[in-house]
């Protein structure tokens, strides 16, 4: 066979201008539409059925099982997917990723696209012009779908016709007569292939225009192919090597569902060919005989396997699931000296949506944790006191032995760094992703409740030296009121906490409004008369009104900034997610 080094790299760069036009196809879509898809991806995936239908249409859209299993990955390392919707989204992305192979079957085989794809490219480049961002991308797609069946074309003519170098199929006999073997072989070089391809849709064109050549038997190519659902799952496992523990499960779960996919499709193997081979033979030409029938027969087998493995494993999701759980156990990371932020990775950076959640559960992070335990210290306080049905002022009054707590040291170690780590991807999120003005506002309003999270330390340093002492005097009208203080707070603290429990959206929202209320009505000392009775009569000296005038304002601002933060974090902060989903949706119906 006279092929050389020349006619490889001829291969290479029509292997190469395919891949390209995909990506260009692919990248296009994912500007023009991929928030909406994101969104779809976040919100439909409530049970494994409609998990795998989001998988299917993304992944048919995209055209690109790996861009929507690094969609999967992110959102879980964010947590806006269970592992288990993970699964099910991925198993749908294996059937999507089969609209490729027909889509080569049937317009780069059975339609002459290379005649056509010249004045497509030629629409599609008048529409980049266009001032409409979106028209520019979809211009951008139409020339990279019709980039991709002219490298189609050249992958076909670079690949020598088999009547002319007859020589090829006596160089491949020695891989393919080895019964079994053979299929392990080819499994093998599916799998190599599209690990160095990263493209398990280049693979099957490769594959295809193979076949259609007559390079390779149809049994042969079906094993390649089974080769190529295992290494797809390769780049989300990359992917996953700089993410969280959940991430690492998802891109896991992947790689396990095709292999045990590939595993029961060996059993079977030979006796599944013949009923593909049965039911897509044309006039009774077979797949095995003729490589022209080899791309229809392949390209149903593609889908039939990844279907049936979908039907097969979905009831054993939670199975899958708990291997990987084991597989990749959680672990407890060495306390550092200084708090780091838990969420706010460089991979929840890659989409607004990831971002925001990161930042949600951040902020979240930081006021049950430190925030919570600084208040609750001053108080001298148990927080699990807190969260009791013990009545507050019993609760109160039983609490003995004041710690002193330095409040400083624990915002230096607890607080200040996650702050200003929370601030700065705030606001690297606001730079770098379009958004609109309401959605800046609402990451502003997550900066806003961070920053009354500050106040409310600030505010439990300053009160903290007070209650100290108070709760030791012997003077027993202090003693009552810096009680009554503690019991404020107490009662705040236990409202806002059984009000986060009840996850109800309405009853939420009324819930926190009666905190909010009740915290603006109650008069602080000043305004109710008891300091200047206390005063009248003398049983509190002027330097105890002093600092029992100063700490019922602290006390007031400390609940007014408590119940705010509860807002903005667990009320504005479901909305602004909310308004993600449905931002897409409106812009479409006003358009309309």
């Amino acid at each position: 066979m006279n092929y050389g080094f020349t006619d490889i790299l001829t291969l290479l760069g029509a292997l190469g201008l395919f891949l390209y036009g995909m990506k260009v196809m692919s990248d296009s879509l994912m500007e023009a539409a991929g928030d909406r898809m994101r969104n779809i991806l976040a919100s439909m995936t409530s049970n494994r059925v409609f998990a795998v239908f989001t998988g299917f249409v993304i992944t048919a859209a995209i055209q690109s099982s790996s861009a929507t299993t690094l969609m999967v990955v992110s959102f879980v390392n964010a947590s806006l997917l269970t592992l288990t919707e993970a699964v099910g989204v991925i198993l749908g992305a294996n059937i999507g990723t089969t609209v490729t192979a027909w889509l080569i079957t049937l317009l780069g085989f059975k339609v002459s696209m290379s005649a056509i794809a010249l004045p497509v490219v030629a629409l599609g480049f008048l529409l980049t012009f266009s001032k409409n961002i979106k028209t520019k991308h979809w211009g951008n797609f139409i020339v990279g779908f019709a980039v991709l069946f002219i490298g189609l074309q050249f992958l076909k003519d670079a690949v020598p016709n088999i009547q002319d170098s007859p020589e090829v199929l006596s160089w491949l006999q020695n891989y393919t007569d080895k019964g079994f073997w053979s299929v392990l072989i080819f499994l093998c070089i599916g799998t190599v292939l599209t690990i160095i391809i990263q493209s398990s849709s280049a693979t099957m064109a490769l594959t295809l225009v193979m076949c259609h050549e007559g390079w390779i038997p149809f049994d042969m190519a079906a094993a390649m192919v089974l080769g190529e659902n295992i290494g797809t799952t390769i780049t989300a496992n990359l992917a996953a090597l700089v993410a969280n523990y959940n991430a690492k499960r998802a891109a896991r779960a992947h790689l396990i569902s095709q292999v045990l996919g590939v595993i029961w499709m060996l059993a079977l193997f030979y006796p599944f060919l013949n009923l593909i081979d049965y039911i897509t033979q044309n006039e009774g030409v077979s797949a095995f005989d003729s490589p022209l029938a080899i791309p229809v027969a392949l390209s149903a087998f593609h889908t039939a396997f990844n279907m049936t493995n979908m039907l097969v494993l979905i009831g054993f999701v939670p199975l899958i699931v708990k291997i990987v759980e084991r597989a990749v156990p959680y672990k407890e990371m060495p306390e550092p000296a200084v708090d780091v932020a838990k969420y706010l990775s460089k991979a929840s950076m890659r989409y607004p949506q990831t971002a925001i959640k990161a930042l949600i559960d951040e902020s979240k992070r930081l006021y049950e944790g430190p925030v919570f335990k600084i208040v609750a210290h001053v108080l001298n306080i148990h927080r699990t006191d807190i969260k009791s049905g013990e009545k507050i002022k019993k609760l109160v009054k039983s609490s003995t032995g004041i710690v002193d707590i330095d409040v400083n040291e624990i915002y230096y170690k607890k607080v200040k760094h996650i702050y200003s780590e929370i601030i700065a991807y705030a606001t690297r999120a606001q730079t770098k992703f379009s958004l609109t003005e309401e959605k800046m506002n609402d990451i502003n309003k997550i900066k806003v409740a961070n920053r009354k999270m500050v106040e409310i330390i600030k505010d439990a340093d300053a009160l903290n030296e007070n209650m100290i002492a108070y709760a030791k005097t012997d003077n027993s009208d202090m003693h009552r009121e810096y009680n009554r203080l503690r019991q404020r707070i107490t009662k705040t603290l236990r409202r806002i906490y059984l009000a986060n429990i009840d996850k109800s959206s309405d009853k939420h929202i009324k819930k926190l409004e009666r905190i909010r209320k009740a915290a603006e009505e109650e008069e602080d000392v000043l305004a109710s008369g008891t300091l200047n009775m206390l005063l009248q009569e003398k049983r509190i000296t002027s330097e105890m009104a002093s600092s029992l005038s100063i700490d019922s304002h602290l006390v007031k601002n400390i609940i007014k900034n408590l119940v705010a933060v509860a807002e903005l974090l667990y009320v504005q902060s479901d909305t602004l997610l909310e308004s993600f989903i449905l931002e897409d949706d409106l812009q479409e119906a006003v358009a309309e």
